[in-house]
């Protein structure tokens, strides 16, 4: 079982969220008070492609362990600044199949959509940090490492110490790609 380390949100875009006490999940929208909730795409480069696009990135989850390994590296980042809603400790997100099902605090629940792919908003934060959020796997595939995104099934608040379990979907494991 993992947990919540901090629950974040942004009213603009850009890199960076400010850390709340609590979020409001709300089925089908997203992050109450967040820029990117909505039913439809809100990142600025969907929108611009098809605005009509469901949102299957209404929230972003990052692991803590990412900063961990990081900050091994020499970048300093702290929960929120690479835009994420809510960061994790214990849960292998990039490791979920497609589908599965985070249950997160008393009520809420978040599908798992497919990864994020990092962008160059992050080498504005810190020169490298892109490159850093990307590596290879055995097959020279790239391993994209900058979180999951969701949509939400079930609305609910979640805090910072809520608990996290995980629901495997139905059917055959399904790999996660970039949404």
């Amino acid at each position: 079982m993992g947990s919540v380390v901090a629950v974040s949100r942004g009213d603009r875009h850009g890199p960076g969220k400010i850390n709340q006490p609590v979020i409001r999940l709300v089925a089908g929208l997203g992050v109450e008070g967040d820029v990117h909730a909505g039913a439809t795409v809100k990142h600025r480069s969907r929108v611009a492609r098809d605005p009509t696009q469901p949102n299957l990135r209404q929230v972003h989850l990052i692991h803590a362990e990412l900063f961990d390994e990081l900050a091994a590296g020499g970048f300093a980042i702290a929960p929120g600044a690479m835009g994420e809603n809510i960061t994790t400790r214990d849960v292998d997100l990039l490791g979920l199949p497609a589908g599965a099902l985070l249950c997160l605090g008393d009520s809420a629940v978040v599908e798992v959509t497919g990864l994020r792919n990092p962008c160059y908003q992050l080498d504005e934060m810190q020169p490298g940090l892109m490159q850093a959020c990307l590596g290879q796997g055995a097959g020279g595939e790239p391993v994209r490492k900058a979180g999951v995104m969701g949509i939400v099934v079930r609305g609910g608040d979640i805090r910072p110490g809520d608990r996290i379990t995980i629901v495997p979907p139905a059917g055959p494991h399904r790999p996660l790609k970039p949404v």
